[in-house]
């Protein structure tokens, strides 16, 4: 089994920085794409951004320019620098992974999700 443990949320004000990060553990063979997504109430959860295994990014329009994907392979783990956060932000955001456990097996893993609340 692998597991996906989210930290760095929480309240920040207008302008200011969170780093989220999240670190995959378990039975892993090798960890591809991850990323992150935000969900409010009422709406789909949307993408954030993403990280290839070999860094290439993408950025959701919303963000660019503000926040900051990045990922440390030797610890599987994925973060996420947001500054100049906006009320907009606030969300619960989550992170997810494409571990492959064994040759041949490839399942996406999400995080249990972590709040970002951001006050105007």
């Amino acid at each position: 089994q692998v597991q996906l443990v989210e930290s760095g949320g929480g309240l920040v004000q207008a302008g200011g920085s969170l780093r989220l990060s999240c670190a995959a553990s378990g039975s892993i063979f090798s960890s591809n794409a991850m990323g992150w997504y935000r969900q409010t109430p009422g709406k789909q959860r949307e993408l954030v951004a993403t990280i290839t295994s070999g860094a290439s990014t993408n950025y959701a329009d919303s963000v660019k320019g503000r926040f900051t994907i990045s990922r440390d392979n030797a610890k599987n783990t994925v973060y996420l620098q947001m500054n100049s956060l906006k009320p907009e932000d606030t969300a619960v955001y989550y992170c997810n992974a494409d571990i492959t456990t064994s040759p041949g097996i490839t399942i996406r893993y999400w995080g249990q999700g972590t709040q970002v609340t951001v006050s105007s």
